[in-house]
């Protein structure tokens, strides 16, 4: 049997996970990012707004016209709805986008960063970020280990943002 005086005495340290470490996760992100840019994925422009250079307004942080960078190519999951509504007047077309970001190529890779307002390019269109989703996926169930950044996104009114030369 065991030393009666070692009864209660903790481990310095945790054991480390068996099957989902560091070398599982990267795994995982060469997995994906192969699939994302080669098989399943979606090229997208996207355009992150300019904070140096729209006007924002002082007490309200609204810009009449913003300004974006340049844009950045990123490959991700794109799920395309259109909605029809019958208004008084006739029909009533509204495309949403949900754009599914892989974390870790955009924030190591590529030291992109996905906010509210910025604007995205699928196809002709172009589209404005309203609202993020940002713990949708875990690597493995571990809640410390966030998968995706999903961003719901409506048509942009034509001229509502200029990219900076």
């Amino acid at each position: 049997m065991s030393n009666p005086d070692n009864k209660w005495k903790q481990p310095a340290a945790p054991p480390p996970p068996m099957f989902f470490g560091k070398k599982e996760r990267d795994l995982v992100k060469q997995v994906n990012d192969e699939l994302a840019e080669r098989v399943v994925g979606q090229t997208v422009a996207y355009y992150p707004v300019s904070l140096e250079d729209s006007n924002f307004h002082d007490i309200y942080g609204e810009a009449i016209n913003k300004v974006t960078l340049p844009p950045v190519r990123v490959y991700a999951y794109v799920v395309v709805e259109n909605e029809q509504t019958n208004e008084k007047y006739g029909y009533d077309y509204q495309t949403k986008l949900t754009v599914n970001f892989h974390r870790r190529r955009l924030t190591e890779d590529q030291d992109l960063y996905v906010r509210v307002g910025d604007f995205i390019q699928y196809g002709d269109e172009y589209y404005e970020i309203v609202r993020l989703y940002n713990d949708t996926r875990y690597y493995f169930g571990q809640v410390e280990h966030k998968f995706q950044i999903s961003a719901e996104c409506v048509r942009a009114r034509r001229g509502v943002f200029r990219v900076k030369q």
